[in-house]
């Protein structure tokens, strides 16, 4: 009895002391560096520990200071590859439907490469010279751009890139921009973004209705002359779930939510990269790809949270605008509540 007992325990040391090894001492020591390679990242139970560390201890809309006073930030990782099975689960999840891969003459969608930067984000809202509590973080705008068709990534080894560009005092609390970019292996940029996300007061009441948000909801009149095309989605409680190992709205309350649901939740918030990649999706299937096709730019805002389950109202329409030099061709498009009076998300493609 006594030598199954130390057998027991020696067998539980040694396997501590290799859990501890592999998913927390080698990924310190590799975060030692800001160039990676992707057979050899930080695990993602490392990050989620700093992540949470770093929530608990600080309030969210505030800028700290480091003890460095460094604010730079940046990682690259090297050698990524394509996985054709998580571009089928994003399709699936994000409104394109799982045999999306499998058509020809279609672009990767817009909002893909986000997806493989997220290992990233995560480790730039845990470094220790991030200057916000990471819980909470709301995303409220986002532009990215392709400059060459997304399908560059499947010809070979990639690069991807995040980077810190600045921390933004504002009345809602403290705005962060953070540049994501993925390179193809000669060393041209494929796709670009830039999210603005928000560490927001407590104290601060809602955002309202802005006038430079006219841009993207367009000329009065547009909607009522018949325009738009209008689609009606069920959200079911599942969509966030379904893109998930994400941390997608970059916070790690999004886990958790099934379990919230077995304990009789009912209600939570869609991811806001499902709120764009569905919009997207809709209007690929409705005015066909070259709508979408490199090169292209894409500006969001996004409004009131989305609750799901529930129903949402898409709609779509397009605009032109041309002077002496150029002519320019966007389509605009908004997420509404089903019935209601409510903007979810508001935005702009533009094709010149």
């Amino acid at each position: 009895m006594g030598n199954a007992q130390s057998y027991i325990v020696a067998s539980l040391s040694v396997s501590s002391a290799y859990l501890f090894y592999a998913y927390f001492y080698c990924s310190y020591k590799v975060l030692k560096t800001n160039v990676l390679r992707s057979e050899r990242l930080p695990s993602s139970a490392y990050l989620f520990i700093k992540y949470l560390v770093k929530a608990v201890t600080r309030r969210p809309g505030r800028l700290y200071t480091t003890s460095a006073n460094k604010w730079e930030i940046a990682y690259t990782v090297l050698n990524c590859r394509l996985e054709t099975p998580l571009l089928r689960r994003f399709c699936s999840a994000a409104g394109y439907g799982w045999d999306y891969p499998d058509s020809k003459y279609r672009d990767i969608p817009l909002c893909f490469p986000e997806l493989l930067c997220l290992r990233l984000m995560l480790m730039v809202l845990s470094d220790e010279n991030f200057r916000l509590s990471p819980a909470g973080l709301a995303r409220v705008r986002q532009s990215l751009k392709t400059l060459q068709p997304i399908d560059e990534l499947k010809r070979g080894p990639f690069m991807l890139q995040v980077r810190l560009l600045e921390y933004r005092p504002v009345d809602a609390g403290v705005e962060v921009d953070i540049w994501l970019c993925a390179t193809s292996r000669y060393n041209c940029p494929v796709w670009e973004s830039i999210l603005t996300l928000l560490s927001k007061n407590r104290l601060c009441k809602e955002r309202g209705y802005l006038p430079e948000d006219e841009l993207f909801y367009g000329r009065p009149g547009e909607l009522a002359a018949g325009n738009a095309k209008q689609v009606e989605l069920r959200v079911g409680w599942s969509a966030g779930l379904q893109c998930v190992w994400s941390f997608s709205d970059y916070s790690p309350y999004q886990v958790f939510s099934l379990l919230a649901r077995l304990f009789g939740y009912r209600s939570q918030s869609a991811l806001s990269l499902w709120m764009l990649s569905v919009c997207l999706a809709e209007i690929e299937k409705h005015k066909g790809v070259k709508a979408v096709t490199a090169p292209v730019s894409v500006n969001a805002h996004f409004r009131d949270p989305l609750s799901a389950p529930g129903k949402v109202m898409i709609k779509f329409w397009e605009t032109s605008k041309e002077d002496a030099h150029s002519s320019a061709h966007h389509i605009n498009f908004h997420m509404e509540q089903h019935g209601g009076n409510k903007v979810h998300m508001v935005g702009l493609i533009s094709r010149s």
